[in-house]
């Protein structure tokens, strides 16, 4: 049987914003300078640190660690799949 056609999907911003929610949650490499913008009421921490940053996959954030290891254990602890951002 041949293929006779193409189909097209639309997905609407509304249905991206939502995708992998509750149950896909992204693990990120930061520096301490770009980390104050997205965990509100991050105390000061000193300047040329790297965290490891694992967020919601609505962007919201979860927790921070000095270790990936562990940012990555607390994303398996919530029943998270982890996938990393570069």
């Amino acid at each position: 049987m041949a293929y006779q056609g193409t189909r097209q999907i639309t997905v609407s911003k509304a249905d991206l914003a939502h995708l992998g929610e509750g149950s896909v949650a992204y693990l990120r490499e930061m520096g301490s300078d770009e980390l104050k913008g997205k965990f509100p009421g991050l105390p000061e921490i000193a300047p040329n640190t790297t965290l490891w940053a694992l967020f919601a996959a609505n962007g919201q954030p979860i927790l921070l660690s000095d270790e990936r290891d562990r940012a990555l254990a607390g994303a398996l602890e919530n029943d998270l799949i982890p996938v990393a951002i570069h």
